[in-house]
C-alpha cells in the first residue's frame, strides 16, 4: 500500500474521534506492510490528557510486538504530533512518521522549530492527504463553535 493508503485508514481513526466528540485525530502504525496497531484521541472519553491517537497506537503496538522499540515501523498520523507525542515516538526509536496536516498552535514545531524532537534515525514525512485531514479538523472547530 502507499503512504496515502494507510493515511486514509489513519483517517478512518480520526473520525472515529469526530463521531466521539474528541479532536479528531487518527493514527496507524504499520510493519512489513502490515497495519499492527491503531489509534484515535480519546482524551475525553478516558478522562486522560495522554490519551492522544499516537500514544494509544504505540501503546498497542508495543504490546503486539511485546517490545518497546519500532525501529522498523511508520506511523501514520493526521495531524502533526505534539511535543508530547513526539518525545513517546523518540523513546519508541519508530523509523518513519508520516502525517497529515500541521499543526501550528499545538504541533512539535511550534516548540522544536530548528531541531527534530524525534530519534536521530526517524525520518519523518509531512502533508500526506494534508486537505482531507486539515478539513476534518476544521469542521470538528467549526461545529464546536
Amino acid at each position: 500500500m502507499t503512504d496515502e493508503q494507510y493515511m486514509q485508514q489513519a483517517l478512518k481513526e480520526a473520525h472515529k474521534a469526530f463521531d466521539e466528540g474528541e479532536v479528531p485525530v487518527g493514527a496507524v502504525i504499520v510493519m512489513n506492510d502490515r497495519i499492527i496497531a491503531r489509534g484515535y484521541n480519546q482524551v475525553e472519553k478516558l478522562t486522560d490528557s495522554t490519551a492522544h491517537a499516537e500514544i494509544i497506537a504505540l501503546t498497542a503496538a508495543f504490546n503486539f510486538l511485546g517490545s518497546k522499540y519500532l525501529p522498523e515501523a511508520v506511523l501514520y498520523v493526521t495531524v502533526q504530533p505534539c511535543l508530547m507525542c513526539s518525545g513517546a515516538l523518540y523513546w519508541s526509536k519508530i523509523g518513519r512518521v508520516v502525517y497529515g496536516t500541521e499543526d501550528e498552535k499545538n504541533g512539535y514545531k511550534r516548540v522544536a522549530q530548528d531541531v527534530s524532537p524525534f530519534h536521530p534515525k526517524t525520518t519523518v514525512t509531512g502533508g500526506i492527504l494534508q486537505n482531507e485531514c486539515a478539513q476534518l479538523m476544521k469542521d470538528f472547530f467549526k461545529q464546536r463553535r
